[in-house]
């Protein structure tokens, strides 16, 4: 099904109402598919209710401070316009959240009286959605979405110079246009050399502190000037620690904000809360998170070598097979640390290809399915709309559309991405590694930022293997195990 433009005002206005309403939304962010709203109170939150709008393809976290509603590239950016419009300039905060909203159709008008209560089935409903909510409200999962949601706003910009540097980087080995490839060099490289600084805004951000402050403690890691100062009796490097450094500084950055506005009057919070702020946090960071981050982010560097030299295949395996259940539940992004620092220092990260495979296992097993169930009209039309996304390496829609409905499917498509992470693993073991120069795309769409140890001829050549791998095994499977009973016509329509 393909969205029409025109209506996002009506499917932002039903998406908002049945979360609740303006005043049980406190923030309003996307991704490439999924719109982020961070609610309130999880309860008000009609999860049935919007994974049945038209246009909706999934939900994750109904029941959770944090609502994701999967509705697609290119239509979630002007859905989530939308949202704001209605929500205004100034999303409500915790404080001003009123459990009234006007009726709907989504909504029936309930009681005004002061006796009206949810009875039977109504009470086990509410019961269902607060177990629920105390279920995706564990310290790590939350944890794990806020981390992500610092570094979520950052991708377009990855995607933008990773594709930039791909393409400088053929034209320097070609040998063509030398008078454009430095200036290339600097459009392309500029955002990486400067991205802890953004990481420090952004997660000062999330954590409820000045952003501002945030990027200025974090812009101390890739500062030249660190080079005079010594740490632990080892001279500090620009830029060592990387994000993970920049991360942590940040986070202090925002405890010692706190701590220091709740103690100042307000005369001396202007001057003194800023000042002690970057002092404290800049010293520590000097003097102790740089070298610590370093260390990690090393280790990190390192780990993903030895697990891709040594045990590439059954590696591959493992994260290919894996990492569509990760999407599901929307815990995917809290890679992006990893594969931004494995950036960092390799210049591309080696696990993105291997978790690519997930998605080209899914179209496998949807083109099984389209092919097997030829008068399923409206399960093939669903199938035809989503394959380009997935071939793209946009898994959501055909997870919700397709795979996750149907339920053996699902299973069978995370067969396919495993064979297909452990061919690309095999020849990780041989000395050929895979890369990504940036995160975000998948599926045909990372052909361009590919990078690896061998040329790119031979990089494309592995990382293409590995998709028809996954396709023909997904589809292999699908076809002899995911549909042994024939589902209900329409039923993941």
């Amino acid at each position: 099904m393909r969205h029409d433009p025109t209506t996002s005002p009506a499917t932002a206005t039903a998406i908002l109402t049945l979360a609740g309403g303006p005043a049980n939304v406190t923030s309003v962010t996307h991704c490439m598919t999924r719109l982020r709203l961070t609610v309130t109170d999880p309860a008000a939150v009609d999860g049935d209710g919007l994974r049945v709008l038209p246009g909706v393809l999934g939900v994750v976290g109904a029941g959770g401070p944090s609502v994701q509603v999967v509705l697609g590239p290119g239509v979630v950016g002007a859905v989530t316009a939308e949202v704001r419009n209605l929500i205004g300039d100034e999303p409500a905060t915790a404080g001003t959240h009123t459990a009234h909203t006007e009726p709907t159709d989504a909504e029936p008008p309930r009681a005004e009286s002061a006796d009206a209560a949810p009875v039977g089935a109504e009470l086990a409903v509410a019961d269902l959605k607060e177990r629920i909510r105390r279920r995706n409200a564990t310290p790590a999962k939350t944890a794990l979405r806020r981390i992500a949601n610092v570094f979520v706003p950052l991708i377009p910009a990855l995607i933008g110079c990773g594709i930039l540097a791909g393409l400088n980087g053929l034209l320097l080995n070609a040998g063509w246009l030398p008078g454009l490839t430095p200036a290339l060099t600097a459009v392309a490289s500029a955002f990486m050399a400067l991205i802890a600084v953004f990481v420090g805004y952004q997660a000062a951000k999330e954590f409820g502190g000045t952003p501002v402050l945030g990027g200025a403690v974090a812009a101390i890691v890739v500062y030249p000037g660190v080079a005079k100062v010594t740490a632990f009796g080892v001279q500090l490097t620009p830029g060592q620690g990387g994000v993970l450094g920049a991360l942590a500084a940040a986070l202090l950055a925002t405890r010692v904000e706190k701590w220091c506005r709740g103690r100042l009057p307000g005369a001396l919070d202007v001057l003194v809360t800023p000042t002690v702020t970057v002092l404290v946090s800049g010293l520590v960071t000097l003097y102790g998170l740089m070298y610590a981050a370093g260390v990690v982010a090393t280790a990190i560097g390192m780990a993903a070598s030895w697990l891709l030299s040594t045990t590439g295949a059954l590696a591959g395996l493992v994260l290919g097979g894996l990492f569509l259940p990760l999407v599901m539940l929307g815990l995917h992004q809290a890679l992006i640390p990893i594969h931004t620092t494995l950036i960092e220092q390799q210049g591309y990260t080696v696990l993105l290809p291997l978790l690519a495979m997930a998605g080209a296992g899914q179209v496998g097993g949807a083109l099984a399915v389209y092919v097997r169930l030829r008068h399923d009209t409206g399960l093939r039309t669903t199938i035809r709309s989503a394959l380009p996304a997935g071939l793209l390496g946009v898994g959501e829609p055909l997870i919700y559309g397709v795979s996750l409905p149907l339920g053996r499917p699902f299973v069978t498509a995370c067969v396919g991405g495993a064979a297909g992470g452990a061919f690309i693993g095999f020849f990780a073991m041989l000395g050929d590694k895979v890369g990504a120069t940036a995160i975000g795309p998948s599926g045909w769409a990372l052909f361009p930022l590919l990078a690896g140890n061998r040329g790119p001829g031979v990089t494309a050549a592995i990382y293409g293997g590995g998709l028809l791998t996954a396709y023909a095994v997904g589809f292999a499977a699908t076809w002899l195990f995911g549909l042994t009973r024939r589902p209900r016509t329409g039923a993941a329509a």
